[in-house]
C-alpha cells in the first residue's frame, strides 16, 4: 500500500529484518527458516518492483542480538560462537541498517551484519 502511494518525489526506504538461515541450516526450527527465506525473496523482488520509485528495499540480518530476551545461559553458550566473543546489541544492529541518502544505491540486498557468528 505505502507503494503504491508513494510519489517518487523523494527517496524512500523499506528495510526489512531477517536471520542467517540462508547460511546455514536451523535443525529443528523448519517454520522459522522459511518464513525468514521467504523474506529475503521478498525483499529483492519487492526492490525490482518499487526502484523506478526512487525507493531502495533490503533486509537486514543482525545476528544473534539481545533484545532482552537473552538468559544469561545462554548469552554465554552464543557469545562463544562469535569471532568477537560477546552477542550482537541492538545498537550495533541499526548501525548496519541502510536507511540514509548515502545508502540510495544500495537496494534488492541482505546484509549480513552479524558480528563474526560462527555456525559450527
Amino acid at each position: 500500500m505505502f507503494a503504491q502511494r508513494f510519489d517518487g518525489e523523494t527517496s524512500g526506504r523499506i528495510v526489512n529484518l531477517t536471520s542467517g538461515q540462508s547460511l546455514g541450516p536451523m535443525p529443528g526450527e523448519l517454520a522459522y527458516a522459511a518464513t525468514k527465506s521467504a523474506i529475503e525473496a521478498f525483499t529483492r523482488t519487492l526492490a525490482a518492483e518499487v526502484g523506478h520509485k526512487g525507493m531502495t528495499v533490503n533486509a537486514v540480518n543482525p545476528g544473534p542480538t539481545d533484545t532482552g530476551w537473552m538468559t544469561e545461559e545462554l548469552r554465554q553458550e552464543l557469545s562463544a560462537k562469535f569471532s568477537t566473543r560477546r552477542v550482537g546489541e541492538p545498537e550495533g544492529a541499526a548501525r548496519g541498517v541502510p536507511a540514509s541518502d548515502q545508502a540510495a544505491w544500495i537496494t534488492g540486498q541482505v546484509i549480513h551484519s552479524e558480528g563474526g557468528f560462527l555456525r559450527s
